[in-house]
């Protein structure tokens, strides 16, 4: 009997050292929501920790590059919400690392239009049509304050648009409209929803101002900032802690009473008790990742249904400097007939003094063509482009760089958009978890998706919502019903 009573001790401490020498919860992904989640976990004593990262990095789609002798960020590049009624917390990590930023004033683009056949729009003219552009916004902020929370009386920017009578449709006013919400969303306002863009968040709450990230440390720095704080390092910085797996690939996610199986591309298998699934909502619309038993249909219509946009940053290196210096001159636009065609341009003579870099904006489908077209088919475009704005001397450029996000089977876009059709019912599907499995990322974000922001917070309130599960047994969430 005595023997018996030992054996069976033995096997219950062999199982106990099994379950504690698995991680309690595993990170799929180590962007900023990904980051921003394990660190709360680990903050509630939750530390057992796997974050399983598929690329050679931390930081997802905040990432910087060398590109003519500068550090230029592929990705995510602004402070986007500062000097308002509440503190943006991405702001206060860049003041805490002292990152070079500089403030984007966008107040002469009126003065900056150039022609498609060359040489600038009369500043009146252009001034016009964004004073235009701002009084059906602020009109759209009025319609959008009597709207039921729930969003079944949403519209799209462009119905609102044409009830307001106002329907771009000229160069001027094309640029003008793209300037103010495709630069800012990445589609166009025929997709995206008025009542969960106007008026944003991000700028009612933090601030109007922008500050534009050009620190050589690169704008990722804010992500190594918090991570940091709970994963082990050394000396020079670098993370060594065990926790963090680089160039894991998952592949598939299984869950069952027991909890759940995590399996990457290179065959290898992890248990926990839950998963932290922190990939792009692009990503999730793929079948990169396995899900077994298969999500619920409910959670597969609300992420399928959700934008996942494209917002591409081209830069264009040259053997010196042919456009205008000087206060107001940083931003300018190209008013073509064809809307969308390398559109917002900005030069680098603040940040980098001498550098000779320019950067164009493109977005949604424009971007989705020119990632799937050779780099020197879009360096002819844009050659034309300039040359028709500045005359046929301008040099040409001696090197350029194509980001290409939405090729990018590890992301699938750069961030999302909310588009007319998803309501408040929807999205509450969207980051709802489905048993231990759970979801976060700038998607997830009730008020600041598509931000830096937005996928810190909602790191936080996603591991938050995982914690009550593991912690005090809340583990069902209640979504709202659809029209309430």
């Amino acid at each position: 009997m005595e023997t018996m009573v030992t054996v069976a001790l033995l096997f219950v401490a062999h199982l106990l050292t099994t379950a504690a020498a698995a991680p309690s919860v595993i990170v799929v992904g180590a962007g900023m929501s990904g980051i921003s989640s394990a660190k709360i976990l680990s903050d509630a004593g939750i530390k057992d920790i796997l974050i399983l990262e598929a690329t050679d990095r931390i930081g997802g789609r905040i990432h910087k590059t060398e590109f003519g002798g500068l550090s230029v960020e592929k990705g995510a590049n602004w402070v986007e919400g500062v000097n308002g009624d509440q503190l943006n917390p991405i702001l206060t990590m860049a003041e805490e690392l002292r990152l070079r930023r500089v403030q984007s004033d966008y107040s002469n683009i009126s003065s900056n239009t150039y022609k498609q056949e060359s040489g600038l729009y009369d500043s009146a003219l252009v001034q016009k049509a964004l004073d235009l552009s701002d009084t059906v916004s602020e009109q759209g902020e009025k319609l959008t304050s009597t709207l039921p929370k729930s969003g079944r009386e949403d519209i799209s920017v462009l119905t609102f648009q044409r009830l307001q009578n106002h329907v771009p449709s000229d160069p001027v006013d094309m640029v003008v409209d793209y300037y103010t919400y495709d630069y800012e969303f990445a589609e166009p306002p025929r997709v995206t929803s008025l009542q969960n863009t106007v008026p944003l968040s991000t700028f009612a709450n933090f601030g109007e101002d922008i500050q534009f990230v050009c620190d050589r440390r690169g704008y990722e720095s804010v992500v190594y900032h918090v991570a940091h704080q709970f994963l082990k390092t050394d000396k020079n910085g670098t993370i060594v802690d065990p926790r963090l797996l680089l160039n894991k690939v998952v592949r598939k996610i299984s869950q069952s009473r027991s909890g759940v199986e995590v399996t990457t591309e290179d065959g290898s298998v992890y248990k926990a008790d839950y998963v932290m699934v922190s990939v792009s909502i692009g990503v999730l619309q793929t079948k990169l990742i396995d899900f077994v038993p298969n999500l619920p249909n409910w959670k597969i219509m609300a992420l399928y249904q959700f934008d996942m946009a494209v917002y591409t940053k081209i830069f264009l290196k040259f053997p010196h400097r042919f456009w205008p210096l000087g206060k107001g001159t940083k931003f300018f636009l190209y008013a073509s007939e064809r809307r969308g065609y390398y559109p917002v341009w900005q030069h680098f003579e603040d940040e980098y003094p001498g550098a000779a870099v320019l950067m164009v904006t493109v977005t949604d489908e424009e971007s989705r063509r020119i990632e799937q077209q050779s780099d020197s088919e879009t360096k002819a475009e844009v050659m034309e482009v300039l040359r028709s704005m500045f005359g046929k001397n301008v040099p040409e450029a001696t090197d350029i760089f194509v980001p290409r996000w939405w090729s990018d089977r590890f992301f699938k876009g750069t961030f999302s958009n909310w588009p007319l059709g998803v309501n408040r019912y929807e999205f509450d599907q969207i980051r709802a978890p489905v048993g231990k499995v759970y979801f976060t990322g700038e998607h997830t974000s009730e008020h600041y998706n598509g931000y830096v922001h937005g996928a810190y917070l909602a790191g936080i309130d996603s591991a938050n919502m995982m914690i009550r599960c593991i912690k005090y047994g809340f583990c069902k969430i209640q979504i709202k019903a659809k029209d309430a």
